[in-house]
């Protein structure tokens, strides 16, 4: 904690200076990494002197032969034990990246409407898991498909650490279950795939140069009728180097779907480097290499049993409902 307090007294006294802002995407960064150094010492802090007291209150107890002091004690322990795992599993999460928000993409898998509405989901459930830890979730860009479900869709999560805690989230779900779209009630297998970005910043984390990207626009697809767009306000942005592509159409104004669009795609630059400087670790190391977007990592069976299982750990659960409800946090 000593070290953190005097990066904050230093990174306070950087804020001070006049020039600070004269980078403001760094300093916007700086700032943020301020608040999240303040927010876990005092969070340590916090725990300390809950302990303190509790040793105290204990002490007391004995003193005192009073068993109604114990019992108190024993609810606090029982807060302070979850309370410092939920600390501890937080220490896990040094990665570069790891304290930003993240940005999950979803990609229905073959099989039409079937994988589809897995998608639509699997967006509602990581949806929910971010409202239930307090996170912010917002969808940034989503394809719908023709009969139901989505093609495909952009959410951003904001909170503190949701790249550490989505990053491993990453690779082909898998759903099984009697399709609600078979009308001879047959059992059908469904996949999607996720990927999680880091939230990165142009000009901050990496430069892309204007002369690698090529911009297009074209109309937001629409359900028909009134709603669809007379102009063109979709963005597509293709990175001619990697060629990687993002768009987006979700916003009703052209400058906000660019603006999206190559906030996905420096996080898709961002990933790549990771991914990169992953497998050249691994190289190094002797280590094989898994191609990364074929991992099916969990399996979520509705019929002929409920059972959700992943892969990697062999954590699984037989409340299936529940985890489809946004409680994923002992899968994660």
């Amino acid at each position: 904690l000593s070290s953190k307090d005097r990066e904050i007294e230093t990174l306070e006294q950087e804020a001070r200076d006049s020039s600070f802002w004269s980078v403001p995407g760094v300093a916007r960064q700086k700032m943020q990494h301020l608040s999240r150094l303040k927010m876990e010492v005092d969070e340590w802090r916090e725990l300390e002197r809950r302990v303190v007291l509790l040793d105290e209150l204990l002490q007391l107890s004995v003193e005192e032969k009073d068993d109604s002091l114990l019992g108190s004690s024993t609810t606090e322990l029982a807060e302070i034990k979850t309370q410092l795992a939920d600390m501890e599993f937080k220490l896990v999460l040094s990665g570069e990246y790891d304290e930003r928000n993240a940005i999950i993409a979803f990609h229905a898998g073959a099989g039409g409407v079937e994988s589809q509405d897995w998608v639509r989901m699997l967006m509602r459930m990581y949806l929910r898991w971010a409202e239930d830890r307090g996170f912010k979730g917002k969808i940034l860009d989503i394809s719908h498909g023709e009969e139901a479900g989505v093609k495909s869709a952009v959410v951003e999560v904001s909170g503190s650490y949701a790249y550490g805690y989505l990053k491993a989230e990453r690779g082909v779900h898998r759903l099984v279950r009697i399709s609600p779209f078979d009308a001879d009630h047959a059992r059908h297998t469904s996949f999607a795939l996720l990927e999680a970005l880091p939230e990165v910043e142009e000009g901050v984390d990496i430069t892309v140069n204007q002369d690698d990207i090529k911009i297009d626009v074209f109309r937001a697809g629409g359900a028909g009728g009134q709603s669809v767009q007379k102009n063109s306000t979709a963005v597509r942005i293709t990175h001619l180097p990697t060629g990687i592509k993002v768009s987006c159409q979700n916003e009703r104004s052209q400058h906000q779907n660019k603006e999206i669009a190559m906030k996905i795609l420096v996080s898709r630059l961002v990933e790549l480097q990771i991914k990169i400087r992953s497998q050249e670790m691994e190289q190094l190391k002797g280590e094989h290499i898994s191609p990364q977007w074929g991992n099916q990592i969990r399996s979520y069976v509705l019929h002929p049993y409920k059972m959700v299982k992943d892969h990697r750990t062999n954590e699984e659960t037989s409340d299936a409902d529940a985890v489809l409800n946004g409680k994923l946090d002992g899968f994660i």
